[in-house]
């Protein structure tokens, strides 16, 4: 059997496939548990998580029903190999999260990785290619088909993340409150939000997670993107991406493939972007998931 796990800051996807037979590679079933960021938990909520949330779930799951039918020729957790994927699995957490990976399932196989490494497995497969997160922050890497072999930075959304949500959220605020041209969306926005130009600055300046609240205009523009101005700002974002992040790997000849909801909600104005800055987007999907179990199945996406 293989545990895939693709974690965020708000929830995990887990997945559960056949590692062998003439079904290898089918998924027998999907769990659902609140997010596993080890960079932000303790190693205590990580196995409550673990132990409660999700062996909760796979104790109710109806092995002897499929092992009847023929589905399963074995104990859903015999010779187990478990993928974790995760946003803050940073190479000084990932012994600990191999560690609590392993109490728990005692797993014949456990790899964890970062977000980013689940972006270029899911999109590239075993080929060469750029590999982006665009959702609140921005992250990018050159990939052989094997390693991430080049990273630039993104250094978070008041040094980096171009292309991100809260960078996108940042550049509108400055354009309704500085630009004249951008009036009318201002009133609109703030009509809408019922925010004010103070209750912005608490948001960004004395409340915690500005860079969420920042994404959250997002939700916005979106429903607007054909307003020209609001489009354009869209745009520049993108190309700030990258200018700054893709350009650095000198590597115009390869593909560029995209994950996550900025790319996601904004597929038209990425790919002006892209062409602008002579670069090819080759794909753009909002979750990795598919693509991590064609990955590790061997099965096409």
């Amino acid at each position: 059997m293989i545990l895939i796990a693709d974690s965020g800051g708000t929830k995990t996807d887990w997945l559960l496939l056949l590692s062998s037979g003439l079904r290898k590679g089918d998924v027998i079933a999907t769990f659902h548990t609140q997010g596993i960021t080890p960079i932000h938990q303790t190693p205590d909520v990580i196995r409550h998580i673990l132990g409660q949330e999700l062996m909760s779930q796979l104790s109710t799951f109806p092995r002897a029903q499929l092992i009847d039918s023929g589905v399963l020729e074995k104990p859903l957790m015999s010779d187990l190999e478990v993928f974790f994927y995760g946003s803050g699995c940073t190479p000084a957490h990932v012994p600990m999260m191999k560690q609590m990976l392993g109490e728990v399932f005692d797993p014949q196989k456990v790899e964890v990785h970062s977000d980013l490494m689940a972006a270029a497995r899911a999109l590239c497969q075993h080929e060469e290619g750029i590999a982006c997160i665009l959702g609140t922050g921005a992250n990018s890497c050159l990939y052989d088909g094997n390693d991430i072999v080049q990273n630039t930075p993104a250094l978070g959304y008041i040094l980096g993340d171009e292309g991100g949500g809260a960078v996108l959220g940042r550049m509108f605020m400055n354009a309704i409150f500085k630009n004249p041209a951008f009036a009318s969306i201002r009133d609109e926005f703030l009509a809408e939000t019922k925010l004010t130009q103070a209750d912005i600055i608490q948001k960004v300046y004395r409340e915690p997670l500005a860079n969420r609240f920042l994404a959250t205009t997002s939700l916005f523009i979106v429903e607007r993107q054909n307003n020209r101005l609001l489009r354009d700002l869209v745009i520049e974002n993108f190309r700030e991406f990258f200018r700054k992040n893709i350009v650095p790997y000198k590597r115009p000849d390869l593909p560029v493939h995209f994950v996550g909801s900025m790319a996601h909600h904004y597929p038209a104005a990425l790919q002006e972007a892209a062409e602008a800055e002579g670069f090819h987007v080759m794909s753009i999907v909002q979750s990795p998931i598919d693509g991590l179990m064609a990955y590790h199945s061997g099965k096409t996406a």
